[in-house]
């Protein structure tokens, strides 16, 4: 119980972190919009210019959530796949699920130099790739679960996983040798990452995808602590490996092959946020760090597209640049200056 009492600020303060960086995400942009017409469009009353608030509800709003929802997921999935394998270098693209998603995006938007006119690039729209996208994770995710119920070493199945990743890769590759210059170039921004083309609708999508996952990954918390100990001592403790690896492979599919089928493949954000929390929290209990870096994830990717979008300009960075650009450098310094690695 005093456990939970010492978290408790923590959680209070990332909190508010959350709230603030929600406001200042809404509140900047390519078009200039006072703070406090921002503030009254929010609460519902009327700013002094109507097409401010189109921008706020159509756009702003609805990036900001998926920001949220993009960097929570993210988070989690990396979390499950750090603990599943005992391994801090592990995220939440290890088992090869989003390069199966780009594998379907590629085949989608450069198909066409290969297979002809059925690809034809008038088809291609953002439900498209999503369902292009979401068809190869769920394939790449379906040969990772066949091989887990065969393999009973994790380490084997982490080294599978990357084969997976290795496969889709090249043929990624080859898609693009024989592609044309301006089919290519949309592959090249679709693998930028984005988090500001999401409609309502396709946010809802992606919200019960991440509630699904989160919701599995939640039964899950027992055999991931003692995942933490070893397969071993997870078995002493009435631990079915096989199942807990299977619900475990499953929410990290949901929440890796949504994500990445509806804003493409972003980085950083799984592998770093983990580390990150655990540092914050200095815990490894699953109970704490589970909802933390759910906070924490959507905090680090509201702050990354905040600083993307280069607030009263038009243009806008690459999300996947800013991510790392931005955290890498944090996290190389956490750890120099804690020395070790909490894990």
């Amino acid at each position: 119980m005093n456990d939970h009492k010492k978290h408790k600020a923590p959680f209070i303060v990332l909190g508010i972190i959350l709230l603030l960086c929600f406001v200042i995400n809404i509140s900047l942009g390519s078009v200039s919009i006072p703070f406090t017409d921002t503030m009254k469009i929010i609460f519902g009353t009327e700013a002094t210019n109507n097409s401010w608030q189109y921008i706020i509800w159509n756009y702003r709003v609805p990036k900001a959530f998926a920001a949220i929802l993009i960097g929570s997921g993210l988070s989690l999935s990396g979390l499950l796949m750090q603990t599943l394998f005992r391994n801090p270098l592990a995220g939440p693209f290890v088992l090869g699920i989003s390069s199966g998603a780009s594998l379907g995006a590629a085949i989608l938007i450069m198909g066409s130099s290969l297979l002809g006119s059925l690809f034809s690039l008038s088809f291609i729209n953002d439900i498209s790739l999503a369902i292009a996208s979401s068809i190869g994770s769920f394939l790449v995710l379906f040969a990772v679960v066949i091989v887990a119920a065969r393999v009973k070493d994790t380490m084997a199945l982490l080294i599978i996983g990357l084969m997976f990743g290795s496969i889709t890769g090249a043929l990624v590759s080859v898609l693009s040798y024989f592609t044309n210059a301006e089919k290519l170039q949309q592959y090249i921004y679709w693998s930028f990452g984005s988090v500001g083309n999401l409609t309502w609708n396709q946010l809802l999508m992606l919200l019960i995808i991440i509630f699904v996952g989160t919701l599995i990954s939640i039964l899950c918390i027992k055999p991931l602590n003692a995942f933490l100990l070893g397969e071993n001592y997870a078995r002493s403790l009435g631990v079915n490996l096989k199942n807990s690896r299977f619900f475990i492979i499953i929410a990290t599919g949901l929440l890796a092959g949504g994500i990445t089928a509806f804003a493409g493949p972003i980085a950083f954000i799984g592998l770093a946020v983990p580390h990150l929390t655990r540092q914050i929290f200095n815990t490894t209990d699953h109970r704490i760090l589970l909802p933390a870096v759910l906070i924490y994830g959507a905090i680090l990717m509201l702050l990354c597209d905040t600083i993307a979008q280069m607030p009263n300009s038009s243009s806008v960075l690459p999300i996947n640049a800013i991510t790392s650009i931005i955290g890498a450098p944090v996290v190389i310094w956490l750890l120099l200056r804690k020395r070790k690695m909490i894990f």
